[in-house]
């Protein structure tokens, strides 16, 4: 393999994919929704996650002015609505309205959490630390909701049901196909197969 190396940096898009969720806020009655490909989990024991967002953005003064967030993760199925709310500015374009998203409450939470989603987290912001051009909200995660249907026995995502969406950088978008899930120990063996 032959390896390049770079050492001004534009555009780096060589640790995608990401799942590309999408990320809901609400202050003064205002509503945003937000393609997010930058988010993590953070810890476990207390559930934390993390997005970060550039203050550019509009969902970015909706979080600092009501202290939360909802991180919905959609389906391929759901894959243009990520192009849209991804493509044009809040502060331009009542999104929710334009491209008839639906949505339900948050159970703790002011922001909505999209009714298509397989799996949302709401979130309090604990703290914001600016990372470069962009801001990390830490958010304490305070409900949960799941699809069911979307998730294998041992309540991880399957596959087989809900096919997330995979940011590529720019404006590209994919899918995983399949719905074989591996065994770490199995994987470490050299035996790889399904898991049970």
């Amino acid at each position: 393999m032959s390896k390049v190396a770079q050492y001004q940096l534009d555009e780096y898009y060589y640790h995608y994919p990401a799942v590309a969720s999408v990320v809901t806020s609400h202050a003064d009655g205002k509503n945003n929704a937000m393609a997010v490909a930058w988010h993590t989990a953070i810890s476990r024991k207390s559930p934390i996650y993390g997005v970060a967002i550039s203050p550019k953005r509009f969902t970015h003064g909706l979080i600092v002015a009501s202290g939360e967030f909802v991180v919905n993760f959609v389906p391929w199925e759901k894959r243009e609505l990520v192009a849209k709310v991804g493509g044009c500015s809040g502060s331009e374009v009542e999104k929710f309205l334009a491209f008839g998203i639906v949505t339900a409450s948050g159970k703790v939470v002011q922001a909505p959490v999209l009714a298509d989603a397989y799996a949302a987290y709401e979130c309090r912001v604990m703290e914001r630390r600016a990372m470069g051009d962009h801001d990390l909200f830490m958010g304490s995660i305070v409900a949960l909701h799941w699809d069911k249907e979307a998730l294998s026995k041992d309540s991880m995502l399957d596959p087989g049901q809900a096919h997330p969406v995979l940011y590529l950088g720019g404006d590209y978008y994919a899918t995983a196909k399949g719905n074989v899930l591996l065994d770490r120990a199995a994987l470490a063996k050299g035996t790889a197969g399904p898991m049970r």
